[in-house]
């Protein structure tokens, strides 16, 4: 299984607003935040100055992570998720490694998300890359229980 980490073109939308979908309905509920971003990620994430990766695997879409421009020195990672067949094979690991890169080409200070602790994996994952808890972020949706923060 060779994995590739590639940036967003538009064929890539459905995958993008499909794979999310799939995995924000499976554990909380959509909001209008989340629409908004997924039914046109090129206004709401690029054309800001953002970024997306996909993960492609035999040239089909099955894992996607955005990076969104908060300022020029502070990025936001959202958006992560992967195809249910495919968890577990470091592939979110390797999305999220590619997002931190482009943010310290991009000359961020730091990168941070919002999480929910209720998913462990991802928060395990997090913390492994050396995201730290932290506080003073104003909050974005309903589900987010932790925001975590990436010094670069």
């Amino acid at each position: 299984m060779e994995i590739q980490i590639v940036p967003y073109e538009a064929r890539y939308q459905e995958a993008f607003k499909a794979l999310n979908e799939e995995w924000i309905v499976a554990h909380f509920e959509l909001e209008d935040a989340d629409r908004a971003a997924l039914n046109d990620p090129e206004k709401y994430i690029l054309q800001k100055g953002g970024s997306i990766f996909v993960a492609l695997c035999d040239d089909k879409a099955i894992g996607v992570c955005a990076l969104l421009k908060i300022s020029d020195r502070k990025y936001e990672l959202a958006k992560l998720a992967v195809s249910p067949s495919f968890r577990g094979k470091n592939i979110g690991e390797l999305l999220v490694r590619r997002v931190i890169l482009q943010a310290k080409e991009a000359g961020a200070s730091a990168i941070f998300l919002e999480g929910n602790t209720r998913l462990a994996p991802s928060i395990k994952l997090y913390r492994k890359l050396g995201f730290k808890e932290v506080t003073g972020y104003e909050i974005t949706y309903k589900r987010v229980d932790i925001v975590m923060e990436l010094a670069l």
